[in-house]
């Protein structure tokens, strides 16, 4: 998942971004609201963990604005305030799941990998295709029962297709899903990382529709 990170806590959010990337999903990390806007408004994310108490105002506030704006995103609120009356203020506003600081930082990974399940619509997070065995939460895959390793790029891509089986993905919407790994996307990134998956994970496991983009097929 590619999750927007907004923590004004130098400590903790190296302390969560380090870990979340350790899983495989990439990470862009801002201190502020005003940042935060800026982000959302030119790239597309999967989940948002979002402080509370931000230098440039309330992360409820902000929250509260997000959803009056139509945004489905979902959103893990983590913040130092644990009076019940704040759990029920952020849940009723629109958070997904609220944690409470200091958390544990293998909780707040099983969180966000449940939330992020149940938006991608698959709450179950084993998901089998052909020989493929793939464990969206232990973020692991075995092919005839032997394990496969995917890079954070691939791991990304093949998250996309799961996310939106049958759909039809282009080439620009992949693209989307790899800015947030830091290297420049050339032309030909997204042919070379199926090119890959399908070397690790089968032929077949991502088609290709002529002219218009890429979508999840079988494994064989």
């Amino acid at each position: 998942m590619r999750i927007l990170l907004i923590e004004d806590d130098t400590i903790l959010g190296a302390a969560v971004r380090d870990h979340v990337v350790a899983d495989n999903h990439s990470v862009d990390w801002v201190t502020r609201l005003d940042a935060a806007n800026d982000h959302l408004g030119s790239a597309a994310y999967d989940l948002i963990l979002l402080d509370m108490m931000l230098p440039d105002g309330q992360g409820i506030t902000f929250l509260r604005d997000l959803r009056r704006k139509g945004c489905v995103t979902p959103v893990i609120i983590m913040t130092a305030l644990d009076q019940i009356s704040d759990r029920i203020q952020g849940l009723n506003v629109g958070a997904d799941d609220y944690m409470t600081k200091p958390f544990d930082l293998s909780e707040l990974l099983a969180r966000l990998n449940a939330v992020g399940r149940r938006y991608s619509g698959n709450p179950n997070p084993l998901v089998k295709i052909g020989d493929l065995q793939i464990d969206l939460a232990a973020r692991t895959i075995t092919r005839g029962g032997r394990p496969v390793n995917l890079t954070a790029r691939e791991w990304a891509l093949l998250e996309a297709f799961i996310q939106h089986p049958g759909q039809v993905l282009s080439k620009e919407q992949l693209e989307e899903r790899l800015y947030a790994f830091g290297a420049e996307v050339e032309s030909n990134t997204i042919e070379v990382h199926v090119s890959r998956m399908r070397k690790k994970l089968g032929s077949a496991i991502v088609e290709t529709v002529r002219g218009i983009g890429y979508r999840l097929g079988t494994a064989r």
